[in-house]
């Protein structure tokens, strides 16, 4: 699985921090091509220090305009990882009209805008791989905005399964529950807040990055060269609770 990925040209939004962040750095490691986009500069330039030769891309990804002139020369792809999102959780009723924008601008509104910029530089064969949640399938406090995003990506990555299946160009979404980035460790590091969540999932821990980047490894081999169209829940048992 490691070496079919060796000289594969890969794109992946969200690059600059976190989840993105590691993707990008274990792509490079397995001697993929890798374009990294994201919207602050600097961090880009941080990962390009890492991995040298890696090709880079600062666009806001929720001004349409800009995103489709910047992302239009980039060559052929066997690979899209639409990974950028944002999360603003607030109870329903504190949700104001910027915070709803901001949140279906990148979550979806983005996600949908990259891959039609990309789908003519796609190469029949390729994989797209969408960071999705959870939250699409399951409820949370605070959550409403942000679920209703990641619902509408769980519905595209099928919608494209079934239109860009006769080009043999798979599209699979990744679904984690918390995952224990900075930020992630962070937010869920007081016991009162992480264990009623902890006490639903079985194997009692949440997610780490490793295995989410290892996830989104395994959709863009050959080794899921047959699953096409789902959502692969990254939950450690919540959903059979």
């Amino acid at each position: 699985m490691d070496s079919e990925l060796r000289g594969k040209r890969i794109l992946v939004t969200g690059a600059g921090q976190g989840i993105g962040h590691e993707i990008c750095k274990r792509l490079y490691g397995l001697g993929a091509k890798v374009i990294a986009v994201s919207r602050r500069l600097e961090t880009l330039q941080e990962l390009q220090k890492e991995c040298s030769g890696l090709q880079i891309i600062a666009v806001d990804l929720s001004n349409w305009t800009a995103t489709r002139e910047s992302l239009q020369n980039v060559g052929p792809l066997d690979g899209l990882v639409n990974n950028a999102g944002v999360a603003i959780i607030k109870p329903f009723i504190e949700i104001t009209e910027k915070d709803f924008d901001d949140t279906f601008d990148v979550n979806i509104k983005a996600v949908f805008n990259v891959t039609q910029t990309l789908v003519k530089n796609l190469k029949d064969g390729s994989s797209i791989v969408m960071l999705s949640s959870l939250a699409s399938q399951r409820s949370f406090a605070g959550h409403s905005a942000y679920s209703a995003t990641k619902a509408a990506v769980d519905s595209l990555t099928k919608s494209l399964a079934l239109e860009l299946g006769p080009r043999k160009i798979r599209v699979n979404s990744i679904n984690p529950t918390v995952i224990l980035t900075r930020m992630g460790r962070d937010n869920w590091s007081d016991p009162e807040k992480a264990n009623p969540l902890l006490n639903h999932i079985p194997l009692h821990r949440f997610g780490e990055v490793k295995e989410v980047v290892d996830a989104v490894i395994y959709l863009l081999s050959e080794n899921s060269s047959f699953v096409n169209g789902h959502s692969l829940l990254l939950e450690g048992g919540y959903s059979v609770q």
